[in-house]
């Protein structure tokens, strides 16, 4: 998908639109959200009976076949530059094998929709790396009071008046870790990939490529052979296909609409939908619960993210790099 501050078939966050007949954005908009808040649905399966390496590579392979699928289609062909090869290997590491694998082994000890909480905590981690270690953004008043908010809504998901330890907290390290690992490779794409010639699709698939590369040299060692497919149930291997095919390669073409059509600032607001979809398919589909303090824990969070963008002022600026996530960053994650 397009990185927003990337140029992809011509259109840039400074020519793309921010309004547009709402009939032509909203209905793709909502199916992004369902697709990537349904994602920790599929994971939570697909770890039923695969390893959490194993997922994510079934996953990331099918999102890279989805997307080379796309390229052949558009004409469009995978980047020829060695740095940029060499860029797309560490985004590769950190944004897309890593935390995919994290959610999984996360969602081994907590539930797919507190998974789907954590991941909304990802602008708040892009925001200091951004600032202090990759210098893409700048601080300010408003940031700071932001960042506070949502890790005061941080540590309000995490209970921590109740005491911390045991698996499921560990759990939610992992799902944070993953979130951590999206805040590291957004400011870094920023930094080093954004502004090339080649469109985001080709960079995106790139990153799956080198990603389902990397996963198919560490999955063995680290969980061994993977099961005969044969052997697999139909949900399990019907939930990795689609975390690849949809939730890695749909969601991208999706999103790109999205951006032409409303405007990169206005596609970033998935963000706020992602976690609802993802608590309403937990409940529906897995009968999970959570503890009360847990969704008003991820309200402050997106409250927090919603003023380190500036939403609540008068003069909105577009909010993409510091508060989108990841797959509208270049990632095609969850």
């Amino acid at each position: 998908m397009s990185h927003p501050w990337t140029r992809v078939s011509g259109v840039t966050t400074a020519t793309t639109p921010d309004k547009a007949a709402l009939r032509s954005w909203l209905p793709g908009f909502i199916a992004l959200a369902a697709i990537w808040g349904s994602s920790f649905l599929f994971i939570k399966v697909g770890i039923r009976e695969l390893h959490p390496v194993h997922v994510t590579l079934g996953r990331v392979g099918t999102g890279a076949i989805t997307l080379l699928v796309v390229l052949a289609v558009l004409r469009d062909r995978l980047p020829r530059d060695p740095v940029l090869w060499l860029h797309t290997a560490v985004l590769a590491a950190v944004g897309v094998a890593l935390p995919f694998t994290l959610f999984g082994y996360g969602e081994q000890r907590v539930s797919s929709m507190l998974a789907g909480i954590w991941n909304a905590t990802t602008p708040l981690l892009v925001l200091p790396l951004a600032v202090l270690v990759f210098r893409t953004e700048r601080m300010t008043a408003r940031r700071g009071i932001g960042l506070g908010l949502g890790f005061a809504g941080v540590l309000v998901v995490l209970g921590v008046w109740q005491g911390l330890g045991g698996a499921e907290f560990t759990g939610q390290l992992m799902c944070l870790g993953a979130a951590a690992c999206y805040g590291v490779s957004i400011p870094y794409q920023k930094r080093f990939v954004a502004g090339r010639a080649e469109s985001g699709l080709a960079i995106s698939a790139a990153q799956l490529v080198m990603a389902t590369a990397q996963l198919g040299i560490a999955a063995p060692l680290i969980a061994g052979a993977p099961p005969v497919p044969t052997r697999l149930s139909v949900d399990v291997i019907a939930s990795v296909l689609a975390l690849g095919a949809l939730g890695t390669g749909l969601a991208f073409v999706i999103n790109m609409r999205n951006i032409r059509l409303a405007g990169a600032s206005t596609a970033s607001m998935v963000t706020y939908v992602i976690p609802v979809f993802a608590v309403l398919i937990g409940v529906l589909a897995l009968g999970e619960h959570l503890a009360w303090y847990q969704p008003v824990g991820a309200a402050i969070v997106l409250a927090g993210v919603a003023v380190s963008q500036g939403l609540f002022g008068r003069r909105r600026r577009p909010a993409v790099p510091a508060g989108m996530p990841p797959e509208l960053a270049g990632s095609a994650r969850v």
